[in-house]
């Protein structure tokens, strides 16, 4: 019979939480630091604004836009961190001390398994932190755009439906990673390579479009490791709202996002059944 996938997330949550109370000052003090952090990210970009009006040479992505980004990227990063990136860094130690043997044989889907065990509820201020931001800003924006800003629950619906999409594309990306540790042996610096990689989705797309290296870097992280849709499409959806006249190109951009994560989380399951085909036991 097969189990609950819904009833099992729930477990995993419920027990994560639970271990996380058990050590209270550590649980407070993680929030902290990680709060102190966006905090600290927030006051750099202030700084910046006091010497330009964009970022980006005519990009449109004044103060208040920029900030519905900053919030939207840090929404992003506190769902991963909180759900993910525990169980993909705990994925080779697991490879290497035989215990994914265990994993094989439950009764459930592997992938699922290794995937959500072990949640970091410490990180999921950040998240209410970027919400926060998110609102200040709109508020902020409405008053400065007046009644040119065409808001309504639709451009909120497509913002979580993007920021869905967004975590898809981010998930493919952090199980494919954590499927080579089974070819490597050990990855000890899959988050190295992991900050590498999205220190380059924090900021706006427009400030790629120019120079070799610029378009170089925006074709990359486009259509290769599509990271830059998980940030640029939701936050365009509220700061630049669907209710305005998007260009066709705009529109474009939003689908490939609804495309990538379909294709990423198809090519990150064919790289992690295949990555387990390759896998010895450690009873072998």
């Amino acid at each position: 019979m097969q189990p609950s996938y819904l009833k099992v997330f729930l477990t995993f949550a419920r027990n994560s939480l639970v271990r996380d109370m058990s050590f209270r000052a550590n649980f407070i003090f993680t929030c902290i630091s990680s709060m102190a952090w966006a905090g600290m990210n927030f006051g750099l970009f202030k700084v910046v604004y006091q010497f330009t009006n964009s970022i980006g040479r005519d990009s449109g992505w004044g103060e208040n836009e920029f900030f519905i980004f900053l919030g939207t990227v840090w929404l992003i990063n506190s769902l991963i961190q909180t759900f993910c990136m525990a169980n993909m860094e705990r994925f080779s130690e697991m490879i290497r001390m035989g215990s994914l043997d265990f994993a094989l044989l439950k009764p459930i889907d592997t992938q699922f398994l290794i995937s959500f065990p072990r949640m970091n509820w410490a990180q999921l201020p950040n998240g209410m932190l970027g919400i926060l931001l998110i609102i200040v800003s709109l508020n902020a924006l409405a008053a400065e755009r007046g009644d040119n800003l065409y808001l309504s629950i639709w451009n909120v619906l497509a913002f979580v439906f993007f920021i869905a999409c967004g975590l898809c594309v981010m998930y493919s990306v952090m199980i494919t990673l954590a499927s080579t540790s089974i070819w490597l042996g050990r990855n000890q610096q899959l988050y190295n390579f992991w900050f590498y990689i999205t220190n380059f989705y924090r900021y706006p797309m427009e400030i790629y479009q120019s120079g070799t290296i610029g378009w170089t870097l925006w074709g990359t992280f486009t259509f290769v490791i599509p990271i830059l849709v998980v940030s640029n499409v939701p936050a365009r959806v509220l700061a630049q709202p669907l209710g305005t006249p998007w260009q066709r190109w705009e529109w474009g951009f939003a689908s490939l996002a609804v495309i990538f994560a379909i294709v990423s989380l198809l090519v990150s399951r064919f790289v992690f059944r295949s990555a387990l085909k390759s896998y010895r036991s450690a009873s072998s």
